[in-house]
């Protein structure tokens, strides 16, 4: 099964299948370049005086590295400043924000960052124009952010960070761990690892994730169903949850809550978003974790936890996360906005980002800088999760499909793991953009 399985195909609800992007080109180094990098590669056009303004989620890089960026980047550009502007909450309420300012008769939005799977959305209604650049422009960028970038065979916006999901464990009370395989290697880790355990140095629970009724728990059920060998949306554009493999993906999640001695997932997990999650493991509670790279910046500079901890890749596929930079179809400053965004993509910003904020680079150079790799042991670690991440369903209606899947994951969560009746026409219906 191709990791791109979710994109649906032309000939079925105008639903498009996008081959993948030019494999990763190959450096020899990874060149720093100044500021200006690429700045003035506008088709010949002169940048557009004024304010370019940003709007984004919250800068949760270490030191605020994209504030950073962006302050560089007008310290050379005092005629085309730039304009950070940070949203609060959660990705929903980011997702609620953007799309209100996208569709404003007014706005003064010249560049949204967008959560990945928003990318189609955007352009099938307009909101975003397509991002001008050449093929050896792309150079560079891992194949699978890139992708993310595409809709309808074109290109609408440059991958800003990426993300994949990391399994963190206890390397105090687990020795020489191997990645697991699947979702029931990992339960009998966690079933070994508390028997060998005396009572009073047993966590609470052998496992935590985002299970939360928001974006996580999409991500976090997804990535069961990917563990136990299933899928929701074949590469036909078919819809398969229902298969005795994502059964099992989901009846793990559900048993996995019920069961004891010992609780394998924490029952406070369906309250868990990232920052609960690493909170409970920060303070001793879990065996293993299921987290994004950027916990371990919380993890390392926690002044309370006395844990020691490690990485590996997930037992399956990562969700792939990230946001990507698009300009904004209502901006007066096109030329500007894409010489921003250029600057923002660029290996030098893309370095600054990984090494000092710990957002994972959307370049592959980056990875194998020996800095990087001194300050962030995990960095090869990371790159294998990227590289077989798969995406969530590319769909102009992702929102719409984010919730009737949660829907219906709850709905199993309660009953022993069982979906529901009409799951699989609810979520043909929801790809479709239809109630």
């Amino acid at each position: 099964m191709s990791p791109f399985g979710w994109l649906r195909p032309a000939v079925r609800s105008g639903r498009l299948w996008s081959g993948f992007a030019a494999g990763v080109a190959a450096g020899t180094a990874l060149t720093l370049v100044g500021a200006n990098y690429l700045a003035d590669r506008g088709g010949g056009k002169p940048m557009e005086d004024g304010t370019i303004v940003i709007l984004s989620s919250f800068d949760e890089s270490i030191g605020k590295q994209q504030l950073a960026l962006v302050e560089q980047w007008n310290a050379t550009h005092p005629k085309h400043k730039a304009e950070f502007r940070e949203l609060r909450g959660v990705a929903d309420d980011h997702y609620s924000q953007i799309v209100g300012q996208a569709e404003a008769s007014k706005s003064d939005v010249d560049i949204f960052s967008l959560d990945v799977p928003w990318v189609a959305e955007f352009a099938d209604r307009g909101f975003i124009h397509e991002m001008p650049v050449s093929d050896d422009e792309l150079d560079g960028f891992l194949t699978q952010p890139l992708e993310t970038c595409r809709w309808a065979g074109k290109l609408w916006a440059l991958p800003f960070y990426t993300n994949a999901g990391l399994l963190y464990y206890r390397s105090d009370l687990v020795d020489d761990l191997e990645p697991p395989t699947g979702w029931s290697q990992l339960t009998n880790y966690i079933t070994e690892a508390f028997d060998a355990l005396p009572d009073d140095k047993q966590p609470a629970a052998g496992y935590g994730g985002q299970l939360a009724d928001y974006e996580g728990l999409t991500v976090n059920a997804l990535e069961a169903i990917w563990a136990a060998g299933g899928d929701v949306v074949d590469r036909g554009g078919n819809v398969v949850v229902d298969s005795p493999e994502a059964r099992e993906g989901l009846r793990g999640l559900a048993t996995g809550l019920a069961r004891t001695n010992p609780q394998l997932i924490d029952r406070e997990a369906r309250s868990y978003d990232e920052a609960e999650t690493t909170r409970t493991f920060r303070e001793g509670r879990l065996l293993f974790m299921r987290n994004w790279p950027l916990a371990l910046r919380d993890l390392e500079t926690s002044e309370t936890s006395s844990i020691k901890y490690d990485v590996v890749p997930l037992p399956g596929p990562s969700v792939l996360g990230g946001q990507n930079l698009a300009i904004a179809n209502s901006t007066d400053q096109p030329v500007a906005a894409k010489a921003l965004i250029r600057f923002l993509t660029s290996p030098r910003s893309q370095q600054i980002l990984f090494e000092r904020g710990g957002f994972a680079a959307t370049r592959e150079l980056v990875y194998h800088d020996g800095s990087v790799k001194e300050r962030y042991p995990y960095a090869q670690t990371l790159l294998s999760a990227l590289r077989i991440a798969r995406p969530r369903p590319v769909t102009p209606h992702y929102a719409q499909f984010s919730r009737t899947f949660r829907a219906g994951v709850n709905e199993a969560l309660d009953n022993d793991g069982e979906l529901p009746d009409d799951f699989t026409s609810r979520l043909d219906a929801a790809l479709d953009g239809r109630s």
